[in-house]
């Protein structure tokens, strides 16, 4: 996870570099609503993984909690949002989230679409493609929004020769397909949500408006 954040800060220099844009420059409402507090949505999933809905759900509260915010625990609210059949976060993205506001106290509401989720055993590639979208749930006006297509290299290197790339062809494979889902869900989180301004219980709340901002669409590859 250490090697996750420092190339996600490397890649974050290297783009702010060229545009120079400040996070109060790209995320102005961040800093005038101070939001406090975010319900995590369930994912919209556009892949033909079923199960990359739930895995990728549980990624989303460390990362949050880790930028300075109050995360809303996510087994408490997926059984509040599938009692009050609001599981389908589609039904809420582009509506009226006052009623998490009303309910919940949350102050903010993180989306996510979830692009792509593509594994390679052979070549030892993990590929996650999301994007996150928070919404105000006072104003409804979004807050932040940016977009990733993450590869996680599970590949293992061996020995020279032939025998030793057949056997990190098969450990690559063993490698790959046993990586669990959850740590490339939550590598993509931590990289894109680099740029994030800080929450209240962070050390640079308030202090990271002169910070650079990434781009909104960013493209990596990760250890």
């Amino acid at each position: 996870m250490k090697k996750i954040i420092i190339f996600g800060m490397m890649a974050l220099l290297m783009s702010s570099c060229a545009k120079q844009i400040t996070r109060y420059a790209q995320y102005p409402l961040m800093y005038e609503e101070k939001p406090l507090s975010i319900v995590v949505m369930p994912p919209i999933n556009q892949t033909n993984h079923v199960e990359a809905k739930d895995f990728f759900y549980t990624t989303l509260y460390a990362p949050l909690c880790e930028k300075g915010y109050y995360v809303y625990s996510p087994m408490m609210t997926m059984e509040m949002f599938q009692s009050e059949s609001a599981y389908d976060a589609e039904l809420f993205i582009e509506g009226d989230l006052s009623q998490f506001r009303d309910v919940l106290g949350a102050d903010a509401a993180m989306f996510t679409i979830v692009k792509s989720w593509k594994r390679n055993n052979v070549g030892g590639v993990l590929t996650v493609g999301v994007e996150y979208i928070l919404r105000s749930t006072k104003t409804g006006e979004t807050l932040y929004q940016r977009e990733g297509l993450i590869k996680v290299d599970t590949s293992i290197g061996s020995g020279g020769g032939a025998l030793g790339a057949l056997t990190s062809l098969i450990a690559t494979a063993v490698n790959t397909a046993m990586t669990d889902k959850v740590v490339a869900g939550r590598a993509c989180s931590v990289y894109v949500l680099s740029d994030m301004p800080e929450g209240k219980y962070g050390l640079m709340y308030d202090k990271d408006q002169d910070q650079p901002a990434g781009e909104k669409y960013i493209k990596a590859t990760v250890k």
